[in-house]
């Protein structure tokens, strides 16, 4: 049976994945439903709604319920957990009652965006939730040592936000969360084509053109992609060819915020731990870590070394369901 299982869940901006303590990683998709605007039912999860968006009839919407790394639509994001778990089940074979449920949240998030996040994973059946800060599980996933006394610096680059902290001895020594992630660099792309070639793209593509030619702020061989998307004057389909140095430059605002927040948590790291920072470096984590160009960026910006994850999509997830035994070890620790 896999009743009073234990699961951890990365409710991630742009995707949503489930970690099986038996089975490891056993749901990947994104964080996408679609809804029928009228009567409010879910039509589709996952990957089946991401294929609709922009593609609908008017009474028919995709959308994500969450929005930078929190609970944006909770009575979405309650039926969505309901759909994914089920295929989860359905997918194993295997009955998921009450659960063990540990989740993460950005470190920035507030109380009410903690309970949202409860509260719809309770509404499930869960047994009990744990909710622990996304750097952390990120930390876990990446397989650093987060419980021993030394600095462990993660820069965990989702699509909704950007996570940077400093964990010692199981807890976070030091953070900065900035609602800056992938989301916000596809958006970035979008406008950059909007303004300079009066062409309108999706989210879709934007996300494509960052995955194809994007590249952190270095020195690289030009590159060009050819798209699609719609003449704002004529209203007619057109095509257009864009350059990586030109996309480079549209990223610029999202990855000096994102840069910004990393200097400011090592600026206020204590001076004990700051030799560990020079020893270990840092570990990057998250779909942003995959931007071409991202380690060495940094590298160069920070002077530190910089190391990227041996699966940065889903470390987090991998993390969370890995934390249960260190929730036990500090909640002994603490009595």
């Amino acid at each position: 049976m896999f009743s009073n299982a234990e699961i951890g869940i990365d409710l991630g901006t742009a995707n949503l994945l489930i970690y099986s303590k038996n089975k490891g990683i056993v749901y990947n998709e994104p964080s996408v439903v679609a809804i029928d605007t009228t009567t409010r039912k879910v039509l589709a999860v996952g990957n089946e709604a991401k294929e609709m968006i922009g593609k609908t009839p008017a009474n028919i919407t995709s959308i994500r319920p969450l929005k930078d790394g929190v609970i944006a639509d909770y009575e979405v994001t309650s039926q969505m957990l309901n759909v994914m778990l089920k295929k989860v089940s359905k997918r194993l074979g295997m009955s998921m009652r009450k659960p063990n449920v540990i989740v993460c949240a950005p470190t920035g998030s507030t109380s009410v965006e903690r309970r949202a996040i409860d509260n719809a994973i309770k509404e499930y059946g869960a047994k009990q939730v744990h909710i622990i800060e996304e750097p952390v599980a990120a930390a876990v996933g990446a397989g650093l040592p987060v419980d021993e006394p030394i600095s462990n610096v993660v820069v965990d680059i989702g699509g909704g936000t950007s996570e940077v902290a400093i964990i010692s001895f199981g807890g976070v020594v030091s953070a900065n969360s900035i609602r800056t992630g992938g989301d916000h660099m596809d958006l970035a792309i979008i406008q950059h084509v909007r303004k300079h070639y009066n062409v309108l793209i999706g989210e879709r593509t934007a996300e494509n053109i960052k995955m194809e030619i994007g590249y952190a702020l270095i020195d690289h061989q030009l590159e060009e992609m050819e798209i699609r998307g719609r003449d704002l004057v004529t209203g007619l389909p057109k095509t257009i060819t864009l350059n990586s140095k030109e996309i480079q430059e549209a990223l610029k605002e999202p990855l000096e915020s994102i840069l910004e927040a990393v200097r400011s948590t090592l600026e206020s790291c204590p001076p004990e731990l700051s030799g560990d920072i020079v020893d270990h470096g840092i570990m990057l984590t998250g779909g942003g870590a995959l931007l071409s160009g991202m380690k060495e960026w940094l590298s160069t910006e920070i002077d530190v070394p910089v190391h990227v994850a041996e699966n940065p999509l889903e470390c987090v997830a991998i993390g969370t369901g890995k934390s249960l035994h260190l929730i036990h070890k500090l909640q002994k620790a603490a009595k």
